[in-house]
């Protein structure tokens, strides 16, 4: 996606389900950015209103990671421009703002001028078949649960979410570059809970410091982000632990704080780890070893019952399918499915989802945008190949 330009994606959607969009910017490693570089996506109606939007920026720490955002098409006679079947718009904008403190500064160089690679995601819920509770679950155990005990096997993160490597509870080892960034899925269902600790080993000692150097983020089935935890590099090995979340349950969208709310739907959730290029910088090239501690656990429960059928058809739920992947470490960015040109194609996760897609190119709507119809099909994945500069 080139800097300052916009993609426009066509939906035909029903009345009553609600459909999550996420996209993913995913620069070159060794890219510069400056504060205000970033993503932005919206849902339109017909008329060009806006259901929802969200956007993701680099801000200060100036770090060319992955960066997501997500927004919410919302179903439903309860929603009077936005609840009705039809036509509606994703659009996608690569945002940047000369009116940022940081890159207005005389000594901030402008970002470079890449395209970026993108991953686009988008997943229908159905309404409940009868209506449920509207209050979030009041008992659960918020006590921190213990990291995964034992040694570490080895498992290689992928690189994006469509090559995110699968997980089982379990102790996994990996090693991460300054500027990379690591992804995992792990499967939880309904009524199970995740907990997740992510430990750094220890590099040269040189008197130096990187606040933020190490970043882990949770997201969920849809890819919306759920929690995030960070944690200094002064070279001595590191600890950080996402906070209690609660067992996964459809009543918790009714929470108000963020990860409590994120937990509202069974399926593969997201562990992306980032190491910042500083550490490179002040501490070597050399790549650092880290562990990642994962634990599900928690009583299965039934999930709820939907007047229609998800799409993916397997979205929100854990098949024995998916708990054999986690085993076996299925993903990574050398997995099967990667094709001669390098472009990878992530489908439903399960056997039972959407196999098929078509893209279209339908029109301009003016310099740098491009209008792509996306027809029978409700989860996609665009990576934009383009000639670049890899540091």
């Amino acid at each position: 996606m080139a800097r300052g330009s916009e993609l426009y994606y066509r939906l035909e959607l029903g009345a009553r389900d609600t459909v999550y969009v996420s996209v993913t910017a995913l620069p070159a490693l060794g890219s510069r950015v400056v504060f205000a570089d970033g993503i932005k996506v919206s849902v339109q109606d017909a008329d060009g209103f806006t259901c929802d939007f969200g956007s993701a920026r680099f801000g200060a720490a100036l770090d060319p990671r992955p960066l997501t955002a997500s927004a919410v098409r919302r179903g439903g006679p309860q929603e009077r421009r936005c609840g009705t079947a039809g036509t509606y718009y994703v659009v996608v904008e690569r945002t940047t703002s000369s009116r940022s403190p940081v890159e207005s500064s005389p000594t901030e160089k402008p970002s470079s001028s890449e395209d970026w690679d993108l991953e686009l995601s988008v997943a229908s819920e159905p309404a409940l078949a009868k209506a449920g509770p509207t209050t979030p679950p009041q008992a659960w155990d918020s006590a921190p649960p213990e990291p995964h005990a034992g040694v570490p096997l080895t498992r290689e993160g992928g690189s994006s979410f469509a090559t995110a490597r699968a997980l089982s509870a379990g102790a996994w080892a990996d090693r991460v570059r300054a500027g990379q960034t690591r992804y995992y899925r792990v499967p939880v269902g309904w009524g199970r809970r995740l907990s997740a600790t992510l430990e750094i080993g220890s590099g040269a000692r040189t008197g130096d410091y990187v606040t933020s150097a190490l970043v882990m983020e949770l997201f969920n089935p849809v890819r919306s982000r759920v929690e995030d935890v960070d944690a200094a590099y002064d070279g001595r090995q590191r600890t950080a632990s996402l906070p209690p979340l609660p067992p996964v349950a459809h009543e918790n969208r009714y929470d108000a704080l963020n990860r409590f709310s994120g937990m509202r739907f069974a399926g593969w959730y997201y562990l992306a780890v980032h190491l910042h290029p500083d550490v490179a910088t002040r501490f070597g090239t050399d790549a650092v070893g880290l562990t990642l501690r994962v634990n599900v656990d928690g009583e299965y429960r039934p999930g709820p019952a939907y007047a229609g059928t998800p799409r993916p058809a397997d979205a929100f739920t854990i098949t024995e399918s998916d708990e054999s992947a986690a085993r076996k470490g299925v993903g990574g960015d050398g997995s099967a499915g990667s094709g001669a040109d390098g472009d990878r194609a992530s489908g439903a996760s399960g056997e039972g989802g959407d196999k098929a897609m078509k893209v279209l190119a339908a029109a301009g709507f003016g310099t740098g945008t491009v209008l792509l119809a996306v027809l029978g099909v409700w989860r996609a994945v665009s990576r934009r190949r383009t000639s670049r500069t890899s540091a």
